[in-house]
């Protein structure tokens, strides 16, 4: 490799291939586009940008028929027929199939939000949550069900709605055979199984396996301390 850039010391065996990198560092983007006048410093990325005006998706995949734009998002939903998840968290070992997906899960370790609803200040891990956030403050339901028109926020939610319909329950409890539409529901089942109770009451530290257990517990406090005020102002009304 006999032609080394000055910037970043990285070789090139042809002159054309270190003046196409140079480009990088001086910024220089020569090709444009005809359409939205977007510019590009590749003529091949010039090539791959104009699919998204003509349509075309060169790229198809055997199994299922899927067309793709880019020859890298066929290989990343390749995948999705292998199996292959070749980028592991070295925090829980979990794998996922593509490198974004494992930046947006690290997240849920480094605790890190940084995407800031303008409303209500409620922060999110990841854009496309927010997105869906935003709707509920627009009323904004564009997702409906073709069975009873009832609309929804999000996919996810429309997508668990419909099996209401279909009566399908993917969640299958290992103990007990039970099966739930929905994993939390399950999750929450297996506390049944497990005994845990990770919900605690600070008042009296009793413990409960379910949220709403607690919440109708916390009244049994609040009813009490009513109570107690109560009989505090009778008392000061004989007294006086």
């Amino acid at each position: 490799k006999r032609y080394k850039c000055e910037k970043c010391s990285r070789q090139f065996g042809q002159l054309d291939h270190l003046k196409v990198h140079m480009r990088t560092h001086t910024g220089e983007k020569p090709y444009g586009c005809g359409v939205c006048n977007r510019q590009f410093s590749h003529l091949s990325a010039l090539k791959t940008h104009m699919r998204t005006h003509t349509g075309e998706k060169p790229y198809k995949c055997e199994e299922c028929s899927r067309q793709f734009r880019h020859l890298g998002n066929l290989k990343n939903h390749m995948r999705a027929h292998t199996g292959e998840k070749p980028y592991r968290c070295e925090e829980c070992s979990r794998q996922f199939s593509r490198l974004g997906v494992l930046k947006n899960h690290m997240q849920t370790h480094t605790g890190e939000k940084p995407f800031r609803c303008e409303e209500c200040n409620r922060q999110f891990s990841q854009q496309c949550n927010l997105k869906t956030h935003m709707r509920t403050h627009a009323g904004e339901k564009p997702y409906k069900c073709e069975e009873c028109s009832r609309h929804f926020v999000a996919l996810g939610a429309l997508k668990i709605h419909i099996r209401t319909h279909t009566g399908e329950k993917p969640y299958n409890c290992e103990e007990c055979s039970r099966q739930f539409r929905q994993l939390g529901v399950l999750k929450r089942h297996m506390l049944t199984h497990t005994g845990e109770k990770p919900y605690k009451c600070e008042e009296c530290s009793r413990q409960f396996s379910r949220i709403g257990s607690l919440k109708s517990h916390l009244r049994t406090h609040t009813g009490k301390r009513k109570n107690h005020a109560s009989m505090r102002s009778a008392a000061s009304s004989s007294v006086g």
